[in-house]
């Protein structure tokens, strides 16, 4: 009892100090923000205290991107790795406690989302059950007895449990957040994977329209890394130094992916490593990294022009905001519309993801439903299993 006490104590305070932590589809490292929450839901108010990303040692990396592959990994392995990366990610709130100088007793609530490992949000007959699956790892019982912090996680898997696609799940803090009486926004992030979360003007929770676009970075990563021996491509150089190949981009605005009506998502088991290896040997190098920054663009306006109502600004975070190429190409594709990076309407693009997984933790306590159907298609619910 006196642990839900404590749960109750928190729960009843005005304002929580809240960690964050994210690691997404690139596997570049641990982004992990500190902010004080006051309230909960639409009216809530974030401030940020600390933000720092800490990359991956490149032992741990490339054994997260064996288990991105059935036939490189195996059951033994998921279930050390959902263990190491437990006390990689308390490692990482620790770091960012000392680096902001405030000590783990301070600290009400740490969300972690972990590192997504395989996402089936499509119903499977397996043993003649259906069912849709996801699986995140980076234990939270093990951030939560490291840090001595109550720690929520596995946030998506409550959504599928609703009939849901288990993402995006960040639409709701970009609601919270980013709405607008005047203007309708896409707020896209460009991760490893594309998503957007669309606010008509004066949007209520039920508007909103969140689903995966497609690549993001992802495959611009594996073709750098293949030819170049770069984890991605800085600065949008190779890029610029390439030609897109237009039969190439026609060919991959084929996908079928593209014309899949939402709620969807994907990830690498889509547009990962496989499917990067088609690509190898059809054009010189900087030219089939060109083409893949222009099958990011065009995929994302094309997303827009099939599924959104009229957008008047475009809000790109992630990693693809600092791609002066990418955000050039996909401002040529999205006439009329303004593009801009997150830091223009004052959110640091590189902390969202991990904020908004703060906020998720925090409203789980408050025990406010934070999937949106327009988003994951999944029925309302309160997200997040809570480790004391």
């Amino acid at each position: 009892m006196r642990r839900l006490r404590r749960l109750e104590g928190i729960a009843a305070k005005p304002e929580r100090l809240v960690i964050g932590l994210m690691s997404g589809t690139s596997v570049d490292g641990i982004d992990c923000a500190l902010v004080r929450i006051r309230g909960g839901g639409p009216g809530v108010q974030i401030a940020p205290v600390h933000f720092a990303t800490y990359p991956f040692d490149p032992a741990v990396r490339a054994e997260i991107f064996r288990l991105f592959r059935p036939e490189t990994t195996d059951v033994v392995s998921v279930c050390q790795m959902n263990f190491v990366l437990g006390e990689v990610f308390a490692d990482a709130a620790l770091r960012l406690m000392r680096e902001a100088g405030v000590r783990p007793e301070e600290v009400d609530l740490i969300g972690s989302h972990g590192q997504t490992v395989w996402h089936e949000p499509n119903p499977v007959d397996r043993a003649g059950v259906v069912s849709r699956s996801t699986l995140q790892i980076g234990e939270p019982a093990v951030i939560a007895a490291r840090t001595g912090v109550v720690t929520v996680g596995d946030f998506r898997v409550r959504d599928v449990a609703a009939g849901g696609q288990g993402a995006p799940l960040v639409p709701y803090l970009d609601w919270c957040l980013l709405r607008d009486g005047r203007l309708s926004r896409a707020v896209q992030n460009i991760g490893g994977i594309g998503n957007v979360t669309y606010l008509p003007a004066g949007c209520a929770l039920e508007e909103v329209v969140a689903f995966d676009t497609g690549p993001g970075n992802m495959l611009i990563d594996a073709l750098t890394s293949h030819y170049f021996g770069r984890p991605f491509d800085e600065g949008g150089a190779i890029a610029a130094q390439g030609r897109v190949l237009p039969d190439l981009l026609t060919e991959l605005m084929a996908h079928p992916y593209l014309a899949a009506r939402p709620p969807k998502t994907t990830g690498r088991e889509l547009f990962g490593v496989q499917f990067a290896s088609g690509l190898f040997g059809r054009g010189e190098p900087a030219d089939l990294v060109a083409t893949a920054t222009a099958f990011t663009a065009h995929s994302i306006a094309d997303a827009y022009r099939r599924f959104l109502g009229p957008v008047d600004e475009v809000i790109v975070g992630g990693g693809g905001a600092r791609n002066p190429v990418l955000m050039r190409m996909l401002a040529e594709a999205l006439p009329g519309a303004r593009v801009t990076a997150h830091e223009a309407v004052g959110i640091n693009s590189d902390a969202k993801e991990a904020i908004a997984f703060a906020l998720l933790a925090n409203d789980c306590v408050l025990e406010l439903p934070t999937n949106l159907p327009g988003a994951t298609g999944g029925g309302r619910a309160v997200l997040g299993k809570i480790c004391l």
